[in-house]
Protein backbone atom coordinates (compact mmCIF):
# COMPACT_ATOMS: atom_id res chain seq x y z
CA UNK A 1 0.00 0.00 0.00
CA UNK A 2 1.37 3.44 -0.95
CA UNK A 3 2.08 6.13 1.65
CA UNK A 4 -0.83 8.25 0.35
CA UNK A 5 -3.18 5.27 0.59
CA UNK A 6 -2.05 4.63 4.17
CA UNK A 7 -2.64 8.28 5.07
CA UNK A 8 -6.10 8.20 3.46
CA UNK A 9 -6.95 5.04 5.38
CA UNK A 10 -5.81 6.61 8.67
CA UNK A 11 -7.77 9.79 7.93
CA UNK A 12 -10.85 7.72 7.12
CA UNK A 13 -10.55 5.81 10.39
CA UNK A 14 -10.03 9.04 12.32
CA UNK A 15 -13.07 10.66 10.70
CA UNK A 16 -15.12 7.58 11.54
CA UNK A 17 -14.05 7.80 15.20
CA UNK A 18 -14.83 11.52 15.33
CA UNK A 19 -18.27 10.90 13.82
CA UNK A 20 -18.92 8.18 16.40
CA UNK A 21 -17.90 10.55 19.20
CA UNK A 22 -20.16 13.16 17.67
CA UNK A 23 -23.13 10.76 17.72
CA UNK A 24 -22.36 9.75 21.31
CA UNK A 25 -22.22 13.41 22.32
CA UNK A 26 -25.63 14.08 20.75
CA UNK A 27 -27.18 10.98 22.38
CA UNK A 28 -25.76 11.80 25.83
CA UNK A 29 -26.89 15.40 25.57
CA UNK A 30 -30.40 14.25 24.58
CA UNK A 31 -30.58 11.74 27.42
CA UNK A 32 -29.45 14.33 29.93
CA UNK A 33 -32.06 16.75 28.63
CA UNK A 34 -35.02 14.37 28.67
CA UNK A 35 -33.95 12.49 31.79
CA UNK A 36 -33.99 15.48 34.12
CA UNK A 37 -36.82 17.85 34.86
CA UNK A 38 -35.18 20.83 36.53
CA UNK A 39 -36.66 22.31 39.67
CA UNK A 40 -34.07 25.11 39.70
CA UNK A 41 -35.40 28.66 39.61
CA UNK A 42 -33.70 30.34 36.65
CA UNK A 43 -34.40 34.02 36.11
CA UNK A 44 -33.16 35.77 32.95
CA UNK A 45 -32.27 39.38 33.72
CA UNK A 46 -32.18 42.08 31.06
CA UNK A 47 -32.88 45.80 31.25
CA UNK A 48 -33.55 48.40 28.58
CA UNK A 49 -29.86 49.32 28.28
CA UNK A 50 -28.53 45.75 28.51
CA UNK A 51 -26.46 44.39 25.63
CA UNK A 52 -26.45 40.92 24.09
CA UNK A 53 -24.19 40.47 21.07
CA UNK A 54 -24.23 37.36 18.88
CA UNK A 55 -21.77 36.18 16.28
CA UNK A 56 -22.63 36.87 12.65
CA UNK A 57 -24.51 34.05 10.88
CA UNK A 58 -25.06 32.35 14.24
CA UNK A 59 -28.46 30.67 14.11
CA UNK A 60 -28.57 27.23 15.75
CA UNK A 61 -27.23 27.41 18.33
CA UNK A 62 -26.87 31.15 18.86
CA UNK A 63 -23.30 31.94 19.80
CA UNK A 64 -22.26 35.03 21.74
CA UNK A 65 -19.64 37.50 20.52
CA UNK A 66 -17.24 39.86 22.24
CA UNK A 67 -18.27 43.49 22.36
CA UNK A 68 -15.14 44.56 20.46
CA UNK A 69 -14.03 41.51 18.45
CA UNK A 70 -11.58 43.28 16.14
CA UNK A 71 -7.81 42.72 16.11
CA UNK A 72 -6.07 44.44 19.04
CA UNK A 73 -3.37 47.08 19.19
CA UNK A 74 -1.77 46.93 22.62
CA UNK A 75 -0.54 50.23 24.13
CA UNK A 76 2.61 48.70 25.62
CA UNK A 77 4.39 45.34 25.60
CA UNK A 78 7.25 44.18 27.79
CA UNK A 79 10.04 43.00 25.49
CA UNK A 80 13.07 42.47 27.72
CA UNK A 81 13.96 41.75 31.33
CA UNK A 82 10.30 40.97 31.95
CA UNK A 83 10.87 38.32 34.61
CA UNK A 84 13.75 39.61 36.67
CA UNK A 85 13.81 38.43 40.30
CA UNK A 86 12.40 40.95 42.78
CA UNK A 87 13.46 41.52 46.40
CA UNK A 88 9.74 41.75 47.15
CA UNK A 89 9.13 38.13 46.11
CA UNK A 90 10.82 35.31 48.01
CA UNK A 91 11.01 32.02 46.07
CA UNK A 92 12.27 28.52 46.82
CA UNK A 93 13.38 28.19 43.19
CA UNK A 94 13.32 30.66 40.26
CA UNK A 95 9.75 32.08 40.13
CA UNK A 96 8.37 28.92 41.76
CA UNK A 97 6.95 28.32 45.27
CA UNK A 98 7.04 32.01 46.07
CA UNK A 99 5.67 34.44 48.63
CA UNK A 100 5.28 38.21 48.39
CA UNK A 101 7.16 39.76 51.33
CA UNK A 102 7.10 43.48 50.46
CA UNK A 103 5.75 46.07 52.87
CA UNK A 104 2.46 47.59 51.72
CA UNK A 105 0.55 50.73 52.60
CA UNK A 106 -3.22 50.48 52.56
CA UNK A 107 -4.89 52.63 49.93
CA UNK A 108 -6.66 55.63 51.45
CA UNK A 109 -10.17 54.51 50.64
CA UNK A 110 -13.03 53.35 52.83
CA UNK A 111 -15.28 50.89 51.03
CA UNK A 112 -16.21 48.68 53.99
CA UNK A 113 -15.36 45.55 51.96
CA UNK A 114 -12.94 42.78 52.99
CA UNK A 115 -11.25 40.69 50.29
CA UNK A 116 -9.69 37.28 50.79
CA UNK A 117 -7.87 35.78 47.83
CA UNK A 118 -8.40 32.02 47.83
CA UNK A 119 -6.29 31.26 44.75
CA UNK A 120 -6.48 31.57 40.97
CA UNK A 121 -9.70 33.60 40.35
CA UNK A 122 -11.50 32.71 43.60
CA UNK A 123 -12.31 35.39 46.18
CA UNK A 124 -14.29 35.43 49.43
CA UNK A 125 -15.70 38.91 50.07
CA UNK A 126 -17.41 40.38 53.11
CA UNK A 127 -19.53 43.41 52.25
CA UNK A 128 -20.42 46.44 54.41
CA UNK A 129 -24.02 45.24 54.84
CA UNK A 130 -22.80 42.00 56.43
CA UNK A 131 -23.42 39.74 53.45
CA UNK A 132 -20.69 37.47 52.07
CA UNK A 133 -19.92 36.62 48.44
CA UNK A 134 -17.90 34.01 46.58
CA UNK A 135 -16.39 34.88 43.20
CA UNK A 136 -15.55 32.02 40.81
CA UNK A 137 -15.14 29.44 43.59
CA UNK A 138 -13.04 26.40 42.60
CA UNK A 139 -11.67 24.59 45.65
CA UNK A 140 -10.22 21.46 44.02
CA UNK A 141 -9.10 20.41 40.54
CA UNK A 142 -11.11 20.68 37.33
CA UNK A 143 -14.34 18.68 37.16
CA UNK A 144 -13.90 15.08 36.01
CA UNK A 145 -12.84 13.96 33.39
CA UNK A 146 -11.05 17.18 32.44
CA UNK A 147 -8.96 17.02 35.64
CA UNK A 148 -7.68 13.63 34.52
CA UNK A 149 -6.95 14.85 30.98
CA UNK A 150 -5.15 17.95 32.29
CA UNK A 151 -2.89 15.93 34.55
CA UNK A 152 -1.99 13.57 31.68
CA UNK A 153 -1.23 16.44 29.29
CA UNK A 154 0.45 18.87 31.72
CA UNK A 155 2.01 16.38 34.14
CA UNK A 156 0.91 17.98 37.40
CA UNK A 157 -2.12 18.97 39.45
CA UNK A 158 -2.86 22.25 41.14
CA UNK A 159 -1.93 22.61 44.82
CA UNK A 160 -5.16 22.93 46.78
CA UNK A 161 -5.94 26.46 48.00
CA UNK A 162 -6.89 27.53 51.50
CA UNK A 163 -10.67 27.54 51.58
CA UNK A 164 -13.23 29.34 53.79
CA UNK A 165 -14.39 27.44 56.84
CA UNK A 166 -17.53 25.30 56.73
CA UNK A 167 -19.38 27.97 58.71
CA UNK A 168 -18.28 30.69 56.28
CA UNK A 169 -19.41 28.60 53.31
CA UNK A 170 -22.71 27.88 55.05
CA UNK A 171 -23.35 31.62 55.48
CA UNK A 172 -22.52 32.69 51.91
CA UNK A 173 -25.30 34.89 50.51
CA UNK A 174 -24.34 34.97 46.84
CA UNK A 175 -22.04 33.19 44.39
CA UNK A 176 -20.92 35.05 41.26
CA UNK A 177 -19.47 33.29 38.21
CA UNK A 178 -17.65 35.09 35.39
CA UNK A 179 -17.78 32.29 32.81
CA UNK A 180 -18.11 28.56 32.41
CA UNK A 181 -14.52 27.39 31.92
CA UNK A 182 -13.42 24.63 34.27
CA UNK A 183 -10.99 26.77 36.26
CA UNK A 184 -13.80 29.21 37.13
CA UNK A 185 -16.91 27.03 37.41
CA UNK A 186 -16.83 23.73 39.30
CA UNK A 187 -19.94 21.61 39.82
CA UNK A 188 -18.58 19.85 42.92
CA UNK A 189 -18.27 23.23 44.62
CA UNK A 190 -21.86 24.10 43.71
CA UNK A 191 -23.00 20.92 45.46
CA UNK A 192 -20.91 21.75 48.54
CA UNK A 193 -22.09 25.36 48.71
CA UNK A 194 -25.70 24.28 48.29
CA UNK A 195 -28.89 26.05 47.27
CA UNK A 196 -29.15 28.61 50.09
CA UNK A 197 -27.26 31.43 48.28
CA UNK A 198 -28.40 33.25 45.19
CA UNK A 199 -26.27 32.44 42.15
CA UNK A 200 -25.37 35.18 39.66
CA UNK A 201 -24.21 33.96 36.26
CA UNK A 202 -23.91 34.99 32.61
CA UNK A 203 -26.67 33.96 30.21
CA UNK A 204 -26.95 30.25 29.44
CA UNK A 205 -25.70 28.83 32.75
CA UNK A 206 -28.89 27.34 34.19
CA UNK A 207 -28.71 24.06 32.30
CA UNK A 208 -25.24 23.36 33.72
CA UNK A 209 -26.35 23.43 37.37
CA UNK A 210 -27.28 20.33 39.37
CA UNK A 211 -31.02 19.83 39.63
CA UNK A 212 -31.53 20.76 43.28
CA UNK A 213 -33.66 23.91 43.69
CA UNK A 214 -30.92 26.44 42.99
CA UNK A 215 -31.84 30.12 42.56
CA UNK A 216 -29.97 31.27 39.45
CA UNK A 217 -29.91 34.79 38.00
CA UNK A 218 -28.74 34.62 34.37
CA UNK A 219 -27.67 38.11 33.34
CA UNK A 220 -27.01 40.01 30.12
CA UNK A 221 -24.20 42.56 29.91
CA UNK A 222 -25.03 45.81 31.74
CA UNK A 223 -27.93 44.25 33.63
CA UNK A 224 -28.28 44.53 37.40
CA UNK A 225 -29.99 43.02 40.43
CA UNK A 226 -30.06 44.03 44.07
CA UNK A 227 -28.90 41.81 46.91
CA UNK A 228 -29.63 43.42 50.27
CA UNK A 229 -27.89 46.80 50.12
CA UNK A 230 -25.71 45.73 47.20
CA UNK A 231 -26.28 46.24 43.49
CA UNK A 232 -24.81 43.45 41.38
CA UNK A 233 -23.98 44.52 37.81
CA UNK A 234 -22.85 42.11 35.09
CA UNK A 235 -20.42 43.72 32.63
CA UNK A 236 -18.53 42.64 29.48
CA UNK A 237 -15.19 40.86 29.31
CA UNK A 238 -13.17 39.99 26.20
CA UNK A 239 -13.04 36.21 26.29
CA UNK A 240 -14.96 33.11 25.11
CA UNK A 241 -16.72 30.08 26.59
CA UNK A 242 -17.04 26.31 26.21
CA UNK A 243 -18.06 23.41 28.43
CA UNK A 244 -17.28 20.41 26.27
CA UNK A 245 -19.02 17.08 26.89
CA UNK A 246 -16.68 15.09 24.64
CA UNK A 247 -13.14 16.51 24.17
CA UNK A 248 -12.43 18.24 20.84
CA UNK A 249 -16.12 18.61 19.93
CA UNK A 250 -16.86 22.30 20.34
CA UNK A 251 -20.59 22.30 19.71
CA UNK A 252 -21.12 24.38 22.86
CA UNK A 253 -18.45 27.00 22.10
CA UNK A 254 -19.70 30.50 22.99
CA UNK A 255 -23.25 29.30 23.74
CA UNK A 256 -22.94 30.70 27.27
CA UNK A 257 -21.97 34.31 27.90
CA UNK A 258 -18.87 35.55 29.78
CA UNK A 259 -18.11 38.74 31.67
CA UNK A 260 -17.12 40.50 34.88
CA UNK A 261 -18.91 42.09 37.83
CA UNK A 262 -19.31 45.56 39.31
CA UNK A 263 -20.54 45.38 42.92
CA UNK A 264 -21.90 48.67 44.26
CA UNK A 265 -22.64 49.82 47.80
CA UNK A 266 -23.48 53.42 48.66
CA UNK A 267 -21.32 54.90 45.91
CA UNK A 268 -18.43 52.45 46.36
CA UNK A 269 -17.62 50.20 43.39
CA UNK A 270 -15.78 46.89 43.31
CA UNK A 271 -14.73 45.52 39.90
CA UNK A 272 -13.96 41.86 39.18
CA UNK A 273 -12.75 41.47 35.60
CA UNK A 274 -13.15 37.71 35.08
CA UNK A 275 -10.90 36.21 32.43
CA UNK A 276 -10.44 38.85 29.75
CA UNK A 277 -8.15 40.27 27.13
CA UNK A 278 -7.45 43.99 26.74
CA UNK A 279 -10.25 45.76 24.88
CA UNK A 280 -12.28 48.99 24.77
CA UNK A 281 -14.85 47.39 27.07
CA UNK A 282 -12.87 48.70 30.06
CA UNK A 283 -13.43 52.30 28.92
CA UNK A 284 -17.12 51.61 28.36
CA UNK A 285 -17.52 50.17 31.86
CA UNK A 286 -15.93 53.28 33.36
CA UNK A 287 -18.16 55.54 31.28
CA UNK A 288 -21.28 53.72 32.48
CA UNK A 289 -20.47 53.27 36.16
CA UNK A 290 -17.75 55.78 37.01
CA UNK A 291 -14.39 55.22 38.69
CA UNK A 292 -13.71 51.93 40.47
CA UNK A 293 -12.52 51.77 44.07
CA UNK A 294 -11.06 48.24 44.15
CA UNK A 295 -10.21 46.31 40.98
CA UNK A 296 -9.59 42.55 41.04
CA UNK A 297 -7.56 42.04 37.87
CA UNK A 298 -6.18 38.95 36.08
CA UNK A 299 -2.50 39.06 35.14
CA UNK A 300 -1.73 35.49 34.00
CA UNK A 301 -2.24 32.93 31.22
CA UNK A 302 -1.33 35.37 28.43
CA UNK A 303 1.74 33.43 27.29
CA UNK A 304 2.02 30.39 25.05
CA UNK A 305 5.12 29.52 23.02
CA UNK A 306 3.09 28.24 20.07
CA UNK A 307 -0.05 30.39 20.20
CA UNK A 308 0.93 33.49 22.14
CA UNK A 309 -1.06 36.04 20.13
CA UNK A 310 -4.34 34.21 20.71
CA UNK A 311 -3.60 33.70 24.43
CA UNK A 312 -3.05 37.44 24.85
CA UNK A 313 -6.18 38.19 22.82
CA UNK A 314 -8.29 36.61 25.57
CA UNK A 315 -6.04 37.14 28.65
CA UNK A 316 -4.45 40.37 29.88
CA UNK A 317 -0.70 40.58 30.32
CA UNK A 318 0.36 42.38 33.51
CA UNK A 319 0.89 45.57 31.49
CA UNK A 320 -2.54 45.16 29.85
CA UNK A 321 -4.07 44.83 33.32
CA UNK A 322 -2.30 48.00 34.45
CA UNK A 323 -3.61 49.89 31.40
CA UNK A 324 -7.12 48.61 32.06
CA UNK A 325 -6.90 49.62 35.73
CA UNK A 326 -5.82 53.08 34.61
CA UNK A 327 -8.79 53.34 32.23
CA UNK A 328 -11.13 52.23 35.03
CA UNK A 329 -9.51 54.79 37.37
CA UNK A 330 -9.01 52.10 39.99
CA UNK A 331 -8.02 53.44 43.39
CA UNK A 332 -6.29 50.13 44.14
CA UNK A 333 -5.65 46.99 42.08
CA UNK A 334 -5.46 43.47 43.51
CA UNK A 335 -3.98 41.04 40.93
CA UNK A 336 -4.88 37.36 40.60
CA UNK A 337 -4.18 34.32 38.40
CA UNK A 338 -0.61 33.61 39.49
CA UNK A 339 0.26 31.75 42.69
CA UNK A 340 1.21 28.47 44.31
CA UNK A 341 -2.35 27.15 43.93
CA UNK A 342 -2.60 28.05 40.24
CA UNK A 343 -2.69 25.75 37.22
CA UNK A 344 0.05 27.82 35.47
CA UNK A 345 -1.92 27.58 32.24
CA UNK A 346 0.16 29.25 29.55
CA UNK A 347 2.58 30.82 32.06
CA UNK A 348 6.33 30.47 32.47
CA UNK A 349 6.00 29.54 36.15
CA UNK A 350 3.77 30.00 39.19
CA UNK A 351 4.94 33.58 39.86
CA UNK A 352 6.32 34.82 36.54
CA UNK A 353 3.23 36.99 36.01
CA UNK A 354 3.71 38.69 39.39
CA UNK A 355 7.37 39.42 38.64
CA UNK A 356 6.36 40.91 35.29
CA UNK A 357 3.65 42.99 36.99
CA UNK A 358 6.10 44.48 39.50
CA UNK A 359 8.59 45.20 36.70
CA UNK A 360 6.01 46.85 34.42
CA UNK A 361 4.38 48.82 37.25
CA UNK A 362 7.74 50.55 37.72
CA UNK A 363 8.58 50.76 34.00
CA UNK A 364 5.22 52.33 33.15
CA UNK A 365 5.37 54.62 36.20
CA UNK A 366 1.82 53.45 36.88
CA UNK A 367 -0.17 55.63 39.27
CA UNK A 368 -2.54 52.77 40.14
CA UNK A 369 -1.62 51.47 43.61
CA UNK A 370 -1.08 47.71 43.86
CA UNK A 371 -1.99 45.54 46.81
CA UNK A 372 -0.43 42.08 46.48
CA UNK A 373 -1.99 39.16 48.34
CA UNK A 374 -0.61 35.70 48.93
CA UNK A 375 -3.22 32.98 48.70
CA UNK A 376 -5.30 32.83 51.85
CA UNK A 377 -4.56 36.41 52.87
CA UNK A 378 -7.19 39.12 53.19
CA UNK A 379 -7.32 42.90 53.25
CA UNK A 380 -9.98 45.48 54.16
CA UNK A 381 -10.24 48.87 52.49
Amino acid sequence: MSINAQINTKNSNLNRKINNLHRISIILTFLLAVGCTSNNQVKRIEQADSIIKYQKNSIDPLRFSNLYPEKKNYPITCKENCYEPSPLVECNSPAENCRFIGKQTLAKINTGFTFRWLGHASFYIKSPDGSSLLLDPVSQQFDWPVNWAFKLSMGFERNLPEWPSDNEIKDVDAVLYSHIHYDHFNKDDIKDIGNKPQYFTPLGFGEHFPNDAYSINEMAWFSKKTLGELTINFVPAHHFSSRILVPYLYEDKDTTLWGGWVIEHEGQRIFFAGDTGYSDHFKEIQQRYGDMDVCLMPIASYFHKENGSWYRYVHTTPEDALMAAQELNCKVMIPWGYGNASWKMGDHSSHSALLRLLHMHETMNSQVPLHILNEGEEVSF
